[in-house]
């Protein structure tokens, strides 16, 4: 169950905000918002009509639902995984998986800074459609694609969340959940004020290097254990508060 004292998983939330500002995407997103609505980027950016406005909200929905369905598959996954290991182990992978985890994670949030040139994880290898499929359908299909391929800025960020589910199994889907709404709230927001993608663009690699020090700093409290102690020790916090009582 989750716990609002649990800082892993609004890392996890963090992580798919930074997946989305990240330059793989938010300067994509323009096109891509014109592409699975098939209205113009102009359009988009200086005549939101209530019908405009309803079709964007309308089509990110179904993109997003396709992006979900792969991302918490994946989560699940990785959580099974996990606990396969464990059981296999007798219990006795648990640290074993953090530390690797908390390894990955500074790995990752030294590429993500740019400070290390990782060029496995510099490759395009997202899914191309010539044409959209017709429909809410091709749009969640065009949402699938562009989840299931693996672009440089997100896979690194989304790997680092597999990993905490693969750590921690019982709370897998709670990370990739966060994920999946961390990347979705951006994305819905923006498409309501497309034009402000540019001043976005401004401090996108500010917020991308402040996204890596976190990383790395949350790393190493996994690797060290310390992850859960201060999660321990902020539940304690707001236990007694309204917020605690939304655990």
């Amino acid at each position: 169950m989750m716990e609002t004292g649990d800082v892993t998983i609004w890392l996890a939330f963090w992580a798919g905000v930074i997946s989305f500002i990240s330059p793989c995407t938010l300067p994509l997103f323009p096109a891509y918002l014109s592409y699975i609505t098939g209205i113009g980027v102009k359009d988009l950016q200086t005549h939101q009509t209530k019908e405009i406005r309803f079709k964007v909200l309308s089509h990110s929905l179904f993109f997003l639902g396709g992006i979900s369905l792969v991302f918490i598959g994946l989560g699940l996954g990785a959580s099974y995984a996990g606990q396969f290991i464990n059981d296999f182990l007798r219990g006795d992978s648990g640290q074993l998986i953090q530390r690797i985890s908390g390894v990955f994670i500074v790995v990752m949030g030294l590429y993500i800074m740019g400070w290390l040139n990782i060029k496995a994880f510099a490759k395009e290898k997202r899914f191309r459609f010539a044409k959209k499929p017709a429909g809410y359908a091709g749009t969640t299909l065009v949402g699938v694609g562009f989840a299931a391929g693996w672009t440089p800025c997100i896979g690194p960020i989304f790997a680092s969340i597999l990993l905490l589910a693969a750590s921690n199994p019982s709370s897998g889907l709670w990370y990739t959940g966060f994920y999946v709404i961390g990347f979705s709230l951006p994305f819905i927001t923006l498409g309501f004020f497309a034009g402000t993608t540019k001043w976005i663009l401004k401090y996108s690699s500010v917020m991308m290097k402040v996204g890596g020090g976190i990383l790395i700093i949350m790393g190493i409290l996994l690797y060290t254990g310390e992850l859960t102690r201060l999660s321990i020790y902020l539940l304690r916090l707001v236990e007694g508060t309204w917020f605690g009582q939304l655990g």
